[in-house]
């Protein structure tokens, strides 16, 4: 077994990506093993599935940044469920660049802290902060022999639609520079508002621009997914209703990654 790594990104924030994220690695869950890794400083996934707010105290020390900095994150993952484990993260994250400039730190740096994990688990979840940073590129740049990947989260919007083309260069560059295993998983609909008119004319032009990328599912806009974020997975009777759009999605990327063949 060796883990197959999806990162969720764009450079817009509010699509979802920490959302998605989590609920992804708590449906793969179900039936695989899956480590969350928490690459945005604002720590929305590490307080979405830990339900921990105060993350500057309750995670001091204990994070992503310390991981990469020891080459070794088994000190820093923490439990969620049986099969489900987390990498959090909190704002001095931000200091990131800063380290990998003074410390001669490479964009493999995840990589090779990831390295004495891989065989641990079936995925490698992956949530970016909404900018082309540090942040976004070192987990594009981790290359697992079972193939990594990149879910480009979009909410319907004219700002994310021009991020889109500026992501996909980076998932190019990335692959080019640093990782051959890296695919383009798909393009996510995350709408903000699914009653929006103009959703069918982003739907037509992101099927005309990037013809098969998009993912046949949409992420329609629901309180009971909002929720989650207070209600959380166990004990929740929203739960099904919370996960309805997710559930075929889940399906679709693992088709996808299973479909494609990872190089070098």
């Amino acid at each position: 077994m060796t883990a197959k790594i999806v990162t969720f990104g764009i450079s817009k924030g509010g699509c979802s990506k920490s959302v998605s994220s989590g609920v992804t690695s708590y449906l793969l869950s179900k039936e695989e093993r899956v480590l969350a890794i928490d690459m945005d400083g604002q720590g929305n996934l590490t307080s979405f599935l830990t339900n921990e707010y105060d993350i500057c105290n309750v995670f001091e020390e204990k994070t992503i940044l310390e991981a990469i900095q020891d080459k070794d994150v088994r000190k820093y993952i923490i439990k969620i469920s049986e099969n489900l484990d987390l990498v959090p993260s909190n704002d001095f994250l931000a200091t990131l660049p800063r380290m990998m400039y003074r410390q001669g730190i490479k964009f493999d740096a995840l990589q090779v802290a990831l390295e004495p994990v891989m065989e641990d688990y079936d995925w490698i979840i992956i949530d970016t902060p909404p900018a082309l940073s540090e942040h976004t590129v070192m987990p594009l740049s981790t290359y697992s022999k079972a193939g990594s990947f990149a879910v480009v989260m979009f909410d319907g919007s004219m700002f994310a639609y021009y991020a889109i083309p500026k992501f996909l260069e980076i998932i190019e560059a990335s692959k080019e520079r640093y990782n051959p295993s890296l695919k383009t998983a798909g393009i996510l609909f995350s709408l903000i508002d699914s009653r929006a008119k103009e959703n069918e004319v982003m739907e037509e032009s992101i099927e005309e621009e990037y013809p098969g990328l998009r993912f046949q599912t949409i992420i329609k806009r629901k309180a009971a997914t909002r929720r989650l974020a207070i209600s959380g997975f166990e004990e929740n009777p929203e739960l099904t209703n919370a996960l309805e759009y997710y559930i075929p999605f889940v399906e679709e990327l693992k088709k996808r990654a299973k479909q494609e063949q990872p190089q070098g």
